[in-house]
């Protein structure tokens, strides 16, 4: 796929053990499953609204102002 063979996986996989130790193993691959799976659906998504809750709630109020006037 990446032109990554076995020797080169098992020695990423060497290199992960080392740095992050066996008991934070299942925390990473959880954490990169959900950011995996959080992409997908992002991409999958016709359209992401980024705007922040606090902005949301006062552009809303904005509107109903010049609404009302």
């Amino acid at each position: 796929m990446f032109g990554i063979g076995t020797t080169e996986l098992i020695l990423i996989l060497v290199i992960v053990l080392i740095i992050f130790g066996v008991g934070k193993l299942p925390d990473i691959g959880s954490g990169m499953g959900k950011a995996i799976k959080n992409f997908k659906k992002a991409t999958n998504d016709s359209e992401i609204d980024v705007t922040p809750e606090k902005e949301k709630l006062s552009g809303k109020s904005r509107n109903e102002k010049t609404k009302n006037a």
